[in-house]
């Protein structure tokens, strides 16, 4: 029983915590969302580039 009440007072004050807690607005989110998105297809075309390139350039360099 010790335990449970214990349980039940962190979950109290996980409550207490989310209440002081600043939420980003809906707008926030789907802006830093949409930004993060670019970002990672960004990062990801930069080094499939880059891949592409090496591999090219490994298979007509070296692999002749």
């Amino acid at each position: 029983m010790l335990t449970i009440g214990k349980v039940n007072i962190f979950f109290k004050e996980v409550y207490v915590e989310l209440k002081k807690t600043s939420w980003l607005s809906r707008n926030e989110v789907l802006r830093y969302t949409l930004i993060v998105l670019a970002a990672t297809l960004i990062v990801a075309a930069v080094l499939g580039g880059l891949d592409f390139l090496f591999s090219e350039a490994l298979r007509s360099f070296i692999l002749k």
